[in-house]
């Protein structure tokens, strides 16, 4: 499956932006969409993460209750709501989606095996 992100800007600290992510198809067995973020000289973190078949959502700990996930499944196109930015939240910022008939968690990057180009937030201050 090829995933195209976009979205992603340059927004002052307390802003909002929302990334989308489109997927070309729906395949069986892909039960999730992801998040992730790189920051410069940093690790890919996760984010957060939708599974389409119950509507479950998960947050790393540092977006809970400022970033939310949703999706459109007639679009195959998630979503990534993103309010009261902070600087430390400047990344590259990738969707994914889980490997097919994936059952462990879904917070590891190796969870994912189709990643998107990226897009890049920048959060002033």
């Amino acid at each position: 499956v090829q995933l195209q992100a976009s979205g992603g800007g340059l927004v002052q600290a307390g802003g909002s932006l929302r990334l989308s992510c489109a997927a070309s198809a729906r395949t069986v067995g892909r039960n999730a969409m992801g998040w992730f973020r790189q920051a410069p000289g940093e690790d890919r973190v996760f984010v957060a993460a939708l599974h389409w078949n119950f509507g479950t959502t998960y947050y790393g700990n540092s977006v809970k209750g400022r970033f939310t996930i949703s999706g459109d499944s007639a679009k195959n196109t998630v979503y990534l709501q993103m309010s009261s930015l902070k600087p430390e939240d400047t990344a590259v910022y990738y969707c994914a989606a889980v490997r097919p008939f994936w059952s462990g968690n879904y917070y590891r990057a190796s969870a994912y095996d189709s990643w998107g180009q990226g897009t890049l937030v920048t959060v002033s201050s």
